[in-house]
């Protein structure tokens, strides 16, 4: 733009103020015309309307964009503070520009003078690009542009492609799908677009590893499994802008066999030299030697193609194995001039091998040699294919004798039973809700490390000193959750409060809570009830007069403070009096910024009660979802921004960090179960807390899954190894705060696995269990940024060994969440 190769005739806007500020001053001129920058006629809104046009005229690879502001002499205040992108192929059809991680939204320039230089990753191919100045309120802007890159002279306007699937090792998902392709997407198939095959990176040996930094496992390649594609090949079409003479066809693959991943083993490509005519015939069938996929790296291998000529190329990849995987397809091809004179042989069939030329039809010792070469590969392929039918039927013999089939294992959650695992133990038993997953008595080494339930099932059992049920035998050693005994609390909220370590319920550093005057106390209503007791909403009225309340309040003098009543029923029984008292022991701990305190409690008299705080805005569920207005399709439309959600969701990660290194298990995390203060800044940001009682509460009933009328469980934001083997730690406390970062990225719109029934979800929990690849996961959010949505997929790991700690989560919210606006 700025030395004069774009014309001011092919830089166009939607408006100008004047003769000054029109489009053609919208470029980076050290000469400073006009005013200085292109200036729309009037103000920019938050949604993008005005826009400076750029057009090409012929494809172009763009990799960087820059832009300024006004200059004006000096006397120009008018800058962009952020951008859209959007571009055109054909003039027509307009494509958002997104980066690696789905945001549309290009930070601009702070002041007048500065130039901005943005990356662009992934990198434009387009014929005419526009610029969208945007402003968070209304405003004047001005802009000037500039753009960085090369002719396309590859030619591809288009491919069509199976959509790339997921594998699954070791139980972490490996996303190998075309993330940034352009195009439309229609019954699993992508058309109409470019994507990563044509994007200028070469993925490495590893293909989990990436080049670019905060990306998911596989980004680098898109990949295909032959089982869920359900066919031999890979088919990819690819579109030209005009006919051309095909020379050569480059394909970037991995070969890391050890995986189940190879280069494909030979590709038939068919040429069509316009839209409206047929395929030409014979198709051209390239062949690649089997000998050269001992090596595991992965490599480029160029196809010769004969000098074909077509606009619409069809090549069918065969798979080699139970993988394919590309990183980059490119063609060395030239513009096809059609004359008279012009005549191409009948037929060409090409036996191609990486690094050998192509036969000459007038050399026949070249071609004794080539017929030589082919036996030689020949016996190769009949040697490899015996050695790895005797590898496949030992390995098969095997799996007969000391697996199940998938069929023979069933998984369900049933009627209650008297054995949970609490935590990673299989040294205590206690009181439980549910049985844990059936399998049968020969499944018992399947899977060892998830403590198969054969081994915990039935342990055998004798009793210590204190009564406690232990186990000896049966299975394999877990260490102890905590090295502590473990209890469960039945509350007076609900099912149950914390999974805590039994030392916790006797401590010995905290002091006596204060006794709470009953008259104090302001009926205001009822939050919910449980089996044991009622939650109430109450007012202290001037709570500066308690002094023996220990916790500190900001309360205005003269305002009621508003707290939450547990009330324990007066014919509750003796081990519910007792758990009450546990329970008011333990929460008595609880002493962090994100975590509702226990102020003090009423237990002179009947009915027992405990007074916790209450935060003014209610539960962060019914917050979210009754500030949203209109559907959720951007960040500008969401009523609550993206930093005041991450901001929140920090909050609540800081909390269960706290409560992890306490070793108690929540069990029960969710957006119902956090409370929202008041305002702590000007962006909407509130305090959240996490609090423990929304089991108890009316409103969120459907959120429970109810056996036989008695225990409810929040199946739906409980890790698989909960709702199958009663196992409860920290690590499923994360699992759960996935689906609660969930919800938030939702704004609470609908419940997770909302097109599931409650016994569909159990079903999806054995999926998890057998590890067969046909488990589903939430989908990401319209609004959530890639980057975080692997984040929630961490914390859904099935190994929960590898999900990723509080402190990590915390820290990863408040540093690296925060940059994917």
């Amino acid at each position: 733009m700025e030395d004069g190769t774009i014309p001011d005739s092919d830089i166009t806007a939607s408006s100008a103020w004047s003769d000054s500020t029109e489009a053609k001053h919208g470029r980076l001129d050290t000469q400073a015309t006009g005013d200085g920058a292109w200036c729309p006629a009037g103000s920019v809104f938050p949604s993008a309307s005005e826009y400076l046009q750029v057009d090409l005229h012929t494809l172009h690879f763009l990799s960087l964009v820059g832009t300024q502001g006004r200059h004006a002499d000096g006397h120009g205040r008018e800058f962009a503070r952020s951008y859209l992108l959007r571009y055109s192929r054909d003039g027509r059809h307009w494509i958002t520009w997104k980066d690696r991680w789905g945001q549309e939204v290009i930070s601009g320039n702070e002041n007048t003078y500065d130039v901005v230089l943005k990356d662009l990753g992934p990198p434009i191919i387009a014929r005419t690009v526009r610029f969208y100045p945007l402003a968070d309120r209304v405003m004047s802007v001005c802009l000037r542009v500039e753009l960085y890159g090369c002719l396309w002279n590859d030619g591809l306007k288009a491919y069509t492609a199976p959509m790339g699937h997921v594998m699954h090792l070791s139980g972490s998902p490996v996303y190998l799908n075309d993330s940034i392709y352009d195009g439309s997407i229609e019954a699993g198939v992508v058309f109409g677009g470019l994507g990563q095959l044509c994007d200028g990176v070469l993925g490495g040996d590893d293909f989990v590893e990436s080049k670019e930094l905060r990306v998911w496992p596989g980004y680098d390649y898109v990949g295909w499994s032959r089982e869920a594609l359900g066919q031999p090949t890979v088919d990819i079409e690819f579109h030209f802008e005009k006919t051309r003479i095909f020379h050569t066809m480059q394909v970037h693959s991995n070969n890391r066999h050890t995986q189940g991943v190879r280069i494909f083993s030979e590709v038939l490509c068919e040429f069509k030299a316009s839209m409206l005519s047929r395929w030409a015939e014979p198709p051209l069938r390239l062949q690649v030697p089997l000998a050269d996929l001992r090596d595991p790296s992965s490599r480029s291998l160029a196809l010769q193609l004969g000098a074909r000529p077509a606009q619409i190329l069809r090549c069918r990849f065969t798979f080699a194995d139970r993988w394919l995987l590309f990183s980059e397809i490119s063609f060395y091809s030239e513009r096809f001039y059609p004359h008279p004179s012009l005549a191409l042989p009948p037929s060409l069939l090409v036996a191609v091998m990486v690094g050998l030329p192509v036969a000459k039809h007038d050399s026949s010792n070249t071609a004794i040699l080539i017929g030589c070469l082919v036996g030689i590969i020949l016996l190769l392929l009949a040697v490899i294919v015996v050695i790895l039918w005797r590898q496949y039927w030992k390995k098969l013999l095997g799996k007969a004798q000391g697996s199940l089939s998938s069929d023979e294992l069933r998984v369900h959650l049933s009627v209650p039973s008297d054995n949970v695992v609490i935590n990673n133990t299989n040294t205590h038993t206690y009181s439980s809700r549910y049985q844990r997953i059936h399998t049968f008595p020969d499944d018992r080494d399947r899977d060892a490390e998830y403590q198969e339930p054969s081994t915990v099932l039935h342990p055998r059992e004798h009793r210590d000193s204190t009564g406690e049920a232990q186990a000896s035998g049966g299975g394999p050693s877990v260490p102890h959750y905590a090295e502590a005994d473990i209890i469960s609390l039945q509350g007076v909220s609900g099912n149950n409060t914390y999974a805590v370590p039994a030392l916790s319920a006797t401590p010995t550093d905290c002091p006596p809570l204060p006794e709470l005057p009953r008259e104090r106390l302001i009926f205001k209503e009822k939050l919910g009830e449980g089996q044991f007791g009622e939650v109430h909403l109450c007012e202290i009225e001037n709570p500066q007069d308690l002094p023996n309340m220990e916790f500190p309040f900001n309360v205005r003098k003269g305002r009621p403070l508003l707290v939450a009543v547990k009330i324990l029923r007066p014919d509750a029984s003796k081990n519910a009096r007792n758990d009450f008292l546990k329970e008011v022991k333990i929460l008595s701990r609880l002493k962090d910024p994100n975590i509702i305190r226990l102020l003090g409690v009423c237990v002179s008299s009947d009915p027992l009660c405990m007074v916790t705080e209450y935060m003014e805005s209610g539960d962060l569920n019914q917050y979210l979802s009754q500030r949203m207005s209109q559907p959720i399709t951007a960040w500008h439309v969401v009523c609550c921004s993206y930093p005041a959600l991450i901001s929140m969701a920090s909050q609540i990660a800081s909390g269960m960090k706290f409560l992890s290194s306490l070793n108690f298990v929540h069990r029960d995390l969710a957006t119902r179960n956090c409370l929202v203060g008041g305002e702590r800044s000007e962006d909407e940001e509130r305090h959240i807390k996490i609090a423990d009682f929304g089991m108890s509460r009316n409103l969120y009933a459907g959120d429970y899954y109810r056996i036989q009328g008695r225990a409810v469980l929040p199946i739906r934001w409980m890790a698989w190894e909960c709702i199958l083997m009663g196992k409860f730690t920290t690590a499923s406390d994360v699992w759960a705060f996935g689906v609660t970062l969930w919800e938030m990225l939702s704004v609470c719109q609908e419940q997770p696995y909302s097109h599931m029934t409650d016994e569909n979800v159990i079903d999806n929990a054995g999926e998890f269990f057998r590890d067969q690849g046909r488990q589903v996961y939430l989908a990401r959010p319209a609004v959530c940024p890639q980057g975080l949505y692997e984040l929630m997929l961490s914390c859904w790991n099935r190994d929960c060994k590898l999900r990723p700690s509080f402190a990590h989560i915390h820290s990863f919210l408040t540093e690296d969440a925060m940059n994917m606006v």
